[in-house]
């Protein structure tokens, strides 16, 4: 296969790496994925995430395995190995299911694994373009988790649609929400921020509210995660909070997320199942000098990872294939797209 390059994943010499996302921002390690195993291991602690960028790295996990595994019965076994890492975010499914018919042909599963990249890519910039004519000059914006680089394999979703405007001289300021319980938005969203050298002003979650009532923040653009066929959404957990604090402040509210995003089977967003995590992710956080524990040990804990925001609190829907308003989502247009 050829060597591919993006943010937070690379393919050289047909060893497949990833940027280990549970590092960031204090250091900037690299591990070889190219063993599913691994693969899956790096899914399941969060050292690979983001929606679209799971799919693309389970993708190339397979394609890897295949250059000296070609019995289509191992393939097979092993890409529903991967396709079961995480629940919730659907691009996985997506892109796995894309492969598992070519598990006899090796060579045509490579080439749609590099595919799956290149085509991720293409979506992060028509997903820019067309979400960065909804920033306008002078714009606060507030976003949620990490929707950048580091969770896709191109600019990323709603942080591609920040740098897009960005990059096109608009002048503005992004609040990041630190996002609990892994602090995505602090460790991750902040130093891609920092990266690309646009302005932003980090915050806990609970400051939001205040902040919208104050005048601060202008628009919201997050990502998403899974997306039922009437508009509802999963993303990570606060997203709903930031949500009903938009819709009663009248800031619009935009997630942002492409056609492989949407799932087909779910009508709405009851369909969409939510992952649950450790507790320990709540009561404290392993950093590199050790463990900093904030809660007592035998402290109970409820830990979903997502939660779901209704349709109705939804300003627009930017895809890859056009912005799609309240009323459009709601009169069931999602139904119309093609799933591939």
């Amino acid at each position: 296969m050829k060597n591919l390059n993006s943010r937070a994943l690379k393919l050289e010499h047909d060893r497949l790496f990833l940027l280990d996302q549970q590092a960031l921002p204090h250091g900037e390690l690299w591990l070889d994925a190219t063993d599913p195993a691994a693969m899956i291991a790096a899914i399941k602690a969060l050292k690979v995430r983001g929606a679209p960028l799971i799919g693309v790295a389970a993708a190339l996990s397979l394609a890897c395995f295949s250059q000296k595994q070609t019995d289509p019965a191992a393939l097979r076994s092993l890409a529903l190995q991967l396709r079961q890492s995480r629940p919730t975010a659907v691009n996985l499914m997506w892109a796995i299911d894309r492969l598992l018919p070519l598990c006899a042909e090796p060579e045509r599963l490579q080439a749609e694994a590099v595919a799956i990249f290149e085509e991720d890519q293409r979506l992060c910039a028509q997903m820019g373009e067309m979400g960065a004519e909804l920033i306008a000059e002078g714009d606060h914006i507030l976003t949620h988790c990490n929707s950048g680089g580091l969770a896709t394999a191109g600019i990323g979703t709603a942080l591609g649609v920040i740098y897009t405007a960005w990059a096109a001289g608009k002048k503005l300021h992004v609040y990041v929400d630190e996002t609990r319980p892994l602090l995505q938005g602090a460790r991750l969203t902040a130093w891609e921020l920092s990266k690309w050298g646009i302005p932003y002003t980090l915050i806990c979650d609970n400051m939001a509210a205040m902040l919208m009532r104050q005048g601060a923040i202008h628009k919201v653009f997050l990502g998403a995660d899974r997306v039922a066929l009437n508009g509802d959404f999963a993303n990570k957990i606060g997203t709903y909070n930031v949500a009903v604090n938009a819709f009663y402040h009248h800031l619009p509210f935009y997630p942002v997320a492409p056609y492989s995003t949407l799932d087909f089977q779910a009508a709405d967003g009851s369909a969409i199942p939510i992952e649950q995590r450790g507790a320990e992710e709540v009561r404290g956080l392993v950093q590199h000098t050790g463990a900093l524990s904030w809660a007592p040990h035998e402290a109970p804990v409820y830990n979903p990872a997502f939660d779901v925001t209704p349709v109705e609190l939804v300003t627009a829907l930017v895809t890859d294939r056009g912005i799609f308003k309240r009323e459009e989502l709601q009169a069931g247009v999602l139904k119309q797209l093609s799933p591939g």
